[in-house]
């Protein structure tokens, strides 16, 4: 009776571990961006709105970014119902990049066709033209930010940190 009962127990375990997730449809608005240009050591926070626009749940199992400095600001939930839509966002931090940098961010999951979705943007991050740091000073996040509200001061504005897309 014992191992009809185990028998039994395993093979129930063993049918229900074989059931799938299925694929759903899913838009991210404007994945190619182009942000306007940011000071060095100015962080960018980047929005992204994942759309499920499938007719069954949207399960993001990873977000990778393409880089270290592009960090996710928060935990939240990663199940998207049909129909529905979530809000990722992300903090991308300039200290260590100069010139035109290029990064993707892919989430993966349920995603069809290939288990994986992606946003990709570019940005020119500015450094300072009056003064060239030493590599020390580059790092230095408190330096940054105070060269940041000196440029502020003395501009009276703050730079634009919205972006555009390719029509």
């Amino acid at each position: 009776m014992k191992r009809v009962l185990l028998l039994l127990v395993a093979l129930l375990a063993l049918v229900g571990c074989t059931r799938k997730v299925q694929y759903t449809v899913v838009e991210i608005k404007d994945p190619v961006r182009h942000y306007y240009p940011i000071l060095q050591g100015q962080e960018l926070s980047v929005m992204i709105r994942l759309d499920n626009k499938g007719k069954v749940p949207l399960v993001v199992k990873d977000i990778q970014p393409s880089c270290g400095c592009i960090i996710l600001e928060s935990d939240h939930e990663m199940v998207v119902p049909p129909e529905r839509s979530m809000t990722v966002t992300l903090k991308y931090d300039s200290r260590k990049n100069v010139g035109k940098v290029e990064h993707a961010i892919r989430f993966w999951g349920n995603i069809s066709p290939s288990g994986m979705a992606e946003l990709r943007f570019d940005v020119n991050v500015v450094p300072d033209a009056s003064y060239h740091h030493d590599y020390e000073e580059m790092y230095d996040k408190e330096e940054s930010a105070r060269r940041l509200s000196k440029f502020m001061e003395e501009t009276g504005s703050e730079v634009a940190m919205g972006y555009y897309v390719d029509r």
